[in-house]
C-alpha cells in the first residue's frame, strides 16, 4: 500500500485522457483496468479494510501478500469487476471483523448481538455481491436450445423452461429442469351441411348455429 500526498488547495490537477504510459496494465490482473492508477487505486481502497492495528511487519507483510492473491483470485476482466472484487473481499474482511469481536471474553450481551447482527448483514451483503458478479459474467442462466420443432398449420408451440417442484433435489440428470414442448393440435372440424362436403372449422367455445332438426315425417292412415 502506498500513500501519497493530497494536492494543495486550489492546486490544478493536469489529466491526460488515454495516455499511452498509463494505460500498460501491468497490474490488471489485480484491478481488471489497462490503466494501472487505477487497479493501484483500488488496491489501497481494499487494503485500507485490513484490521492491521495489532499486525507486525511479519504479519502486516503477509496481509497485503494475501490481499492481492485473493483480487488475482477473483480475476476481474474490467474496472467493474474490480470495484466488485474489492468490495467483497472488504465485506468480508468486515464481517469476519465483527465476528471477532463478538468473540471477546469481556464483551458484553448487546455488544455480542450487535455485532453479530453486522456480521449477518455483511454476509448477505457478500452473497449478493458474489450473485452479481455471477450474473454479470453470465454464470448461472440456463440456456434452452430446441431441434426439429415441427408445428402444423393452425397448432402451436411454447418452449418453457420446467423446473423441479418438489421439495427435494434429484440426483438424476433427467430428473432436473429440462425443456418441454407443448404442441398443441389443429382446431377440430366438422363436416357442413353443404353437398360440397367442404369441412366448417369449430373455433372454440364460440356460439354457432344449429341446424334444424325438425323434419316432415310422413305418417300412414291411422286405425
Amino acid at each position: 500500500m502506498t500513500r501519497s500526498k493530497p494536492p494543495k488547495e486550489n492546486q490544478p490537477i493536469t489529466i491526460v485522457a488515454n495516455d499511452p504510459a498509463r494505460r500498460k496494465g501491468r497490474r490488471k490482473e489485480i484491478g481488471g483496468s489497462e490503466c494501472d492508477d487505477w487497479n493501484d487505486t483500488l488496491f489501497n481502497q481494499t487494503g485500507h479494510t485490513l484490521w492491521v492495528k495489532y499486525s507486525d511487519a511479519e504479519t502486516l507483510d503477509q496481509q497485503v501478500n494475501g490481499l492481492v492473491q485473493a483480487m488475482i483470485g477473483i480475476g476481474p476482466q474490467d474496472e467493474l469487476e474490480g470495484m466488485m472484487a474489492s468490495q467483497l473481499i472488504g465485506a468480508h474482511n468486515a464481517s469476519m471483523e465483527c465476528y471477532r469481536r463478538a468473540m471477546l471474553g469481556e464483551q458484553t450481551f448487546d455488544g455480542r448481538l450487535a455485532n453479530l447482527n453486522q456480521a449477518n448483514k455483511l454476509s448477505r451483503t457478500f452473497a449478493t455481491m458474489l450473485e452479481a458478479l455471477n450474473r454479470h459474467r453470465g454464470k448461472g442462466q440456463q440456456k434452452v436450445t430446441v431441434e426439429h420443432v415441427h408445428v402444423h398449420s393452425g397448432g402451436q408451440a411454447v418452449v418453457g423452461v420446467v423446473e423441479n417442484q418438489g421439495g427435494g433435489s434429484s440426483s438424476k440428470p433427467e430428473e432436473q429442469a429440462h425443456a418441454k414442448l407443448f404442441a398443441h393440435a389443429p382446431e377440430s372440424t366438422m363436416w357442413g351441411p353443404n353437398e360440397t362436403g367442404d369441412r366448417v372449422p369449430i373455433s372454440g367455445d364460440a356460439e354457432r348455429p344449429v341446424p334444424n332438426a325438425r323434419r316432415k315425417i310422413d305418417r300412414g292412415p291411422e286405425g
